[in-house]
């Protein structure tokens, strides 16, 4: 009778362990599928935002060609020159061509021959005449190319606005492909597009399998029905795979975007977990029969209350809560194995709970990182953009729109470096000024350390690459004798905060005077400043040479200003 009561009280204890268990283990599965549905949802969105920018890159591509005078003029071999010059400027595109109305070619980059082939049949070129705008197709296995392609195409007009051909862009899926494998590079994580009629454009993995095939009606059906939704489904390879469906909008209108994230390998942490704490809990259900067979003969009453009382607590949830029993009796050693039980427990509820987390700061940190890069991209995009509108003249553009796009470069790989979490306006101006340096007094940096923002070091470094450029062409850096001093100070103002103010002088170079109009440098980094920055800039055209102001804030959630300590001067 007092074994069966003894083994009672154990089942009793265990109940409760085993009830925080179970409920730990529901609200960390339920936490996981949580995330990895947000995840699967994201990466699609990103996947649908990377291909409208690339078609929004085609379209870009696709109204300089046609504002060409040699596709204007709907010449052949002036066309077919230009295209074949052109093509290998745009690593994306593989074939480019002019079509008549009817579909029949007048020139592409391959150089065949004025009516060799027909595209009237195909949806783009049907599309475009309908619509009178860009447009783009499905899956077709190009005429020309004879590879697996998705083609742009854009109305073709004339002076008097009637479409008089078709502009016509194809993208190589295999192409296509690699360039979505970056944002999916995961092997476990499936990526799937779609084109309107259900083929698929991209797979990954097993591309060469599915491009070009229909996906299963059922499956098209269920596609049809999520408008960005993540739910779990057994995936084309067999395994399941909580997916996140996206449908872009507008040119892209039709495609579908699904990513599916490997279910199995998404709870694989948390199965281990579960595994290790029910291991934990049979140990010392185990312990705990052991001590109650063996210590339930003597010293009944008291340390039985004592059991009691503790059980009384993990009933109530408190795991933390001991017997105190201790000793080589068998009371003794029960109360000892309960003990170990409940730690054991604990401990097993400690690491959930830490999992848990992991798991919501990681999905936390990814949301944050998608935001910040996205942010960038577009501020990039947006400068490379305004640069590539004022460098199409001669070569001398040219030059300066690379010369732009290095200093760009450079920006960014000092920030790159750091995980773009800031860099040294010191490196930032010597980045710049580094060729210019070999004389001692030519250049001359003074100032304490301070550590930019990204916005910064983006806008900062491309106005230290104009300053340089003109100083080094009609400036003090033009002549052996000119010196280029550039000091900077931090401060702080009471109505605005911390604020970098950056003098950049010019002396003993050639006889300056003010310009009769405002270039594109000085337009492209006062606008950078006052529009990134929200700082001020005045530059005057002395004659003894160039001087610049610079006044910015100084952000509070700026990666830091280190304080200032003894002027540190290099030249």
């Amino acid at each position: 009778m007092l074994t069966s009561r003894v083994l009672a009280l154990v089942a009793l204890a265990l109940t409760p362990a085993l009830a925080i268990q179970g409920y730990n283990e529901y609200a960390l599965r339920a936490d996981r599928d949580e995330a990895v549905r947000a995840d699967a949802l994201a990466t699609a969105r990103v996947v649908s935002g990377d291909l409208d920018q690339l078609s929004e890159s085609v379209r870009q591509t696709l109204d300089i060609v046609a504002e060409t005078p040699a596709v204007r003029q709907r010449d052949p071999q002036a066309c077919t020159e230009y295209l074949q010059r052109i093509i290998d400027k745009l690593p994306q595109v593989i074939l480019l061509a002019v079509t008549e109305p009817n579909g029949s070619l007048l020139c592409n980059s391959l150089g065949s021959a004025p009516g060799a082939y027909s595209v009237s049949d195909r949806d783009y070129h049907q599309r475009a005449l309908a619509a009178g705008e860009f447009a783009m197709g499905g899956f077709a296995r190009g005429v020309a190319t004879e590879r697996e392609s998705v083609h742009f195409a854009q109305p073709l007009r004339d002076d008097d606005a009637r479409p008089v051909g078709v502009l016509v862009a194809s993208i190589d899926l295999s192409w296509l492909s690699e360039r979505l494998r970056h944002l999916v590079p995961q092997k476990s994580t499936s990526l799937t597009l779609t084109d309107r009629n259900g083929v698929v454009l991209v797979r990954r993995p097993d591309q060469e399998v599915w491009v070009g095939r229909p996906l299963p009606p059922e499956r098209l059906a269920r596609l049809a029905r999520d408008q960005d939704a993540a739910r779990t489904v057994t995936g084309l390879d067999g395994r399941e795979r909580v997916v996140g469906v996206v449908h872009p909008k507008g040119v892209l209108e039709g495609l579908t975007v699904v990513v599916g994230r490997d279910r199995a390998l998404a709870f694989a942490d948390v199965d281990a977990a579960t595994h290790r704490g029910i291991v934990l809990i049979l140990i010392g259900a185990a312990l705990s029969v052991a001590g109650a067979l063996v210590g339930g003969r003597a010293f009944i009453r008291w340390p039985l209350d004592r059991l009691l009382r503790t059980v009384a607590a993990w009933r109530a949830g408190d795991l933390r809560a001991r017997t105190g029993i201790a000793g080589h009796s068998e009371f003794g050693q029960l109360g000892e194995a309960f003990d170990a039980m409940a730690k054991s427990v604990q401990a097993s509820q400690d690491d959930l709970r830490a999992e848990l987390a992991r798991s919501r700061s990681l999905q936390d940190q990814q949301t944050t990182m998608l935001h910040e890069l996205n942010h960038r991209v577009k501020n990039t995009l947006a400068t490379v953009q305004a640069l590539a509108r004022q460098s199409r003249g001669g070569e001398e553009d040219v030059a300066q729109f690379e010369a732009r796009l290095l200093a760009l470069s450079k920006t960014h790989d000092l920030l790159t470096r750091d995980d773009w979490s800031g860099a040294s306006l010191r490196e930032v101006l010597e980045s710049e000024l580094g060729p210019y340096r070999s004389s001692v007094d030519q250049v001359v940096l003074v100032g304490p350390p301070v550590i930019l923002a990204p916005r910064y070091v983006l806008a900062i470094g491309m106005l230290a690459h104009e300053m340089t450029t003109n100083a080094a062409k009609y400036g003090a850096l033009s002549v052996p004798s000119g010196q280029v001093s550039i000091v900077w100070s931090v401060a702080m103002r009471s109505d605005s905060g911390k604020r970098l103010y950056l003098t950049w002088q010019e002396r003993a170079g050639p006889h300056v005077s003010p310009p009769r109009r405002q270039g594109f440098g000085t337009r492209l980094i006062t606008g950078a400043i006052k529009r990134e920055l929200d700082g001020e800039i005045d530059i005057e055209f002395c004659a003894s040479g160039v001087r610049l102001h610079l006044d910015v804030p100084i952000e509070q959630a700026a990666p830091g200003v280190v304080a200032v300590q003894s002027l540190d001067r290099t030249g």
